[in-house]
């Protein structure tokens, strides 16, 4: 027996990765299959890297969308798979290449099986970094075809297959990154009276920066400072001039991201006076938090639970980044999580998810669409 033909798709997807806006073999593949299937019912346009299919409805009185991601990780991949990446120093280590495989999967069906209403799926770039959700719904095409609701999934290694998570409200945090350089005087390292010493300045930023959760956020609430990168100095004998260093910030509301953020100024304000130096920030990226429409999860888990054999767990929310949350701040909608029981989790090199997961999750996707699809406003 065969492969299931989009469990070959993902593998096909998993050889491929590319980085955000990067996604060039990425969109030529997924438009070479959308060639394949009957062209009378649907209507394609392509956005930068990113492709949003129409799916006409038998007689639509609403627009239901479906979003996937398609960009990959700046990650070496360990898996030993035989399918493993082609491109050097690139992987797909978020599950994009499921997420793809299975919205193929979803469309396929919905093309040949139209439900009464109109569906949108949109196959869009840049997940990972820069961000492409924020400006995809501020396209052209995207207002002509925006959505009544819209849904999509993200892969769990931690959840058994056939299982797969959700809540209400708040699922995923607000994200920024964060950007540090400061700039002092470099000199011999016998002479440290006669230069400003950035290794120095560093240690003490990072030591304080670690004092905002503690001490400025309320500890019934949750946000995290990851400091992921430092880099400075050129030889063990000469004070460093320049440090880099580079991070993230997440919380659970809009109010702390600002706390926190004046809390990291102000600090970085002190160290500048207290050490002579100068010192660049840069938040780059910035995710919306993921907020769950709740009478849309709820009727999703309803419905799932009642008409699927998939195991519904309402999960806790966390401090996971997704610029889907962009898309359910202009949209209502939700996301869930699909288990895929891997050994390892999301953006590690050994990733290796269930593909009996994928046969799942378009079933459950199917279902609820056709459920919604059909159903009177």
């Amino acid at each position: 027996m065969g492969l299931n033909p989009f469990v070959s798709i993902r593998r096909d997807l998993h050889k491929i990765p590319e980085l955000g806006f990067q996604e060039f073999k990425t969109q030529k593949y997924l438009l070479t299959y959308l060639q394949t299937l009957p062209g009378d019912r649907m209507e394609i346009e392509t956005w930068k890297t990113g492709i949003l299919v129409k799916v006409k409805g038998l007689n639509p009185s609403k627009t239901i969308g479906y979003r996937t991601d398609i960009d990959g990780l700046q990650i070496t991949e360990e898996t030993g798979l035989e399918f493993h990446s082609e491109h050097e120093g690139k992987m797909h280590a978020c599950g994009h290449d499921l997420h793809m495989s299975i919205a193929l999967g979803v469309l396929t069906h919905t093309i040949l099986n139209p439900v009464q209403d109109d569906v949108l799926f949109i196959f869009q770039p840049a997940e990972e970094g820069p961000g492409g959700a924020e400006p995809m719904l501020a396209s052209d095409i995207m207002q002509k075809w925006m959505p009544d609701m819209i849904f999509a999934l993200h892969i769990a290694p931690e959840y058994p297959v056939g299982t797969i998570a959700l809540k209400e409200g708040l699922l995923f945090a607000n994200t920024s990154e964060l950007y540090i350089d400061l700039k002092g005087k470099g000199g011999h390292a016998a002479y440290p009276h006669l230069s400003n010493d950035m290794i120095v300045a560093a240690s003490a930023l990072v030591t304080q920066l670690q004092t905002i959760i503690s001490r400025n956020v309320d500890p019934l609430d949750s946000a995290v400072i990851t400091l992921g990168i430092i880099n400075g100095g050129t030889a063990q004998n000469i004070i460093a001039e320049n440090v880099h260093l580079e991070g993230t910030i997440r919380t659970f509301s809009d109010e702390n991201m600002q706390k926190v953020k004046q809390r990291i100024e102000d600090i970085i304000e002190g160290i500048e006076k207290g050490y002579q130096c100068s010192i660049s920030l840069d938040y780059g990226a910035m995710y919306h938090q993921v907020y769950n429409n709740e009478e849309l999860a709820r009727e999703f888990m309803e419905f799932i639970a009642g008409h699927t054999d998939l195991t519904v767990h309402e999960c806790k929310e966390a401090m996971t980044g997704e610029d889907f949350g962009f898309m359910t701040r202009d949209i209502p909608g939700f996301m869930f999580w699909l288990g895929v029981n891997s050994e390892y989790g999301l953006h590690h090199s050994k990733l290796n998810p269930n593909e009996a997961a994928i046969e799942k999750a378009i079933e459950a996707a199917v279902k609820y669409i056709e459920y919604k699809g059909n159903k009177k406003s």
